[in-house]
């Protein structure tokens, strides 16, 4: 298959419809089928018209961890030309950051979850560009998940961050052309001058390892494609005092705490549990570990890593909805919830901005049924939209 930026690469007419100055923001991910970056390819094509670059969360380099941890504005060394962040004193563009660009192409590596911040850093810029001349032009790439199964409750706006802008739910199903598409077309108050490069040959159907290409870092903590698929249920732990694994090698595929002793936890409580949630698709596997940064630094913590066995049984959300179910209960006093600030809130608990609603720490906490988290999962709409926006 072919990648957005394949597609560019591979067009000479294409590239000659871009006729003023060129910007790029892109990550680590940004790289084309043949491992070429973002930067080197736009370099070759627009020569000196290519004259800023922008980074995300993480930085242009991908190298900054976790949320509120910001990233500088410098010069490239190879490059010559200015890097500015995404993710600094600002998440928008300024006016002098923009100045003298007239295309800004986006090529970033989304992961398919609303609890991920590319999308909003897009559709910020988007907002941005609206009247403003500047044509944005998003190079697409593929959505780990697939672009088919959906799950989860949609964001209720009483609840916006920087990790849920919009009314979608944690499975979004959308490629990041799409989720610029789905601004311009139901959230955008004005509308910017967008053009999606789609990719060529990729399925609805397919996960990232369908595709065919590399897995790169998209973000520090997500070493491989096996992360995008754990990531949607570890990262619940962000709101909690447990460790999501940040400071291991298995970050978001891992969680525990230093008060659990992983077997009996996981034969003597968990098991029977499981069976009677009627949850497929992966198994729990009872670890110890010790984090290196972050939370619970330095202490020996007992936990699970979760493996995912059948991806077509596998429901993400309603198993990290579960799991922190039953570690709330397991752990009692030794269980608490992140306090603020968290992702620039200061005031909402942590658990609520990833949850996109406070109802779910309610279910958590009130020891709700399996079945109540279908009550959550009103799609009807978003079904309807996302139809009507759809590329492939």
């Amino acid at each position: 298959m072919s990648l957005g930026l394949d597609v560019l690469v591979a067009d000479g007419h294409l590239q000659k419809t871009f006729r003023g100055n060129v910007a790029l923001l892109a990550h680590n991910a940004s790289v084309d089928s043949s491992l070429v970056h973002a930067a080197v390819r736009l370099k070759s094509i627009f020569g000196t018209r290519f004259i800023k670059l922008f980074g995300p969360q993480h930085g242009f380099t991908t190298d900054a961890q976790d949320n509120m941890i910001e990233t500088d504005h410098y010069t490239h060394s190879y490059f010559n030309i200015p890097v500015y962040s995404l993710y600094s004193e600002v998440r928008v563009p300024t006016d002098e950051m923009l100045e003298g660009v007239d295309h800004l192409f986006v090529d970033l590596q989304d992961i398919g979850c609303r609890m991920y911040t590319y999308i909003y850093t897009l559709t910020l810029l988007l907002e941005k560009c609206s009247n403003s001349g500047i044509e944005i032009i998003v190079l697409d790439r593929p959505n780990p998940l697939n672009g088919v199964d959906l799950e989860g409750n949609i964001l209720d706006l009483q609840f916006e961050s920087f990790i849920g802008r919009h009314p979608i739910p944690v499975r979004h199903g959308m490629t990041i052309g799409e989720v610029a598409l789905m601004h311009q077309t139901y959230w955008a108050k004005e509308k910017a001058n967008l053009k999606v490069i789609k990719m060529q040959h990729w399925d609805r159907h397919m996960y990232f390892d369908d595709t065919g290409l590399h897995w790169l870092l998209p973000s520090p903590n997500l070493g491989r494609t096996e992360s995008s698929l754990t990531f949607p249920a570890i990262v619940l732990f962000e709101g909690t005092n447990l460790s999501e694994g940040r400071g291991t090698t298995q970050a978001l595929e891992i969680m525990g705490h230093p008060k659990i002793e992983p077997f009996s936890f996981f034969k003597g409580y968990l098991e029977a549990k499981i069976k009677q949630s009627e949850l497929e698709g992966f198994i729990l596997r009872p670890i110890t570990f010790i984090p290196t940064f972050q939370k619970q630094m330095d202490q020996v913590c007992g936990g699970l890593q979760l493996h995912i066995t059948d991806r077509t049984k596998y429901k993400p959300w309603r198993v990290g909805q579960f799991l922190i179910r039953e570690t709330y209960h397991y752990l009692g006093d030794d269980f608490e919830w992140l306090q603020p600030p968290y992702e620039y809130n200061y005031t909402q608990e942590p658990i609520d901005i990833i949850n996109g609603t406070d109802k779910l720490r309610h279910w958590i906490t009130t020891n709700g049924s399996m079945e109540a988290l279908n009550d959550f999962e009103d799609l009807k709409n978003y079904k309807l939209q996302l139809e009507d926006i759809k590329i492939y």
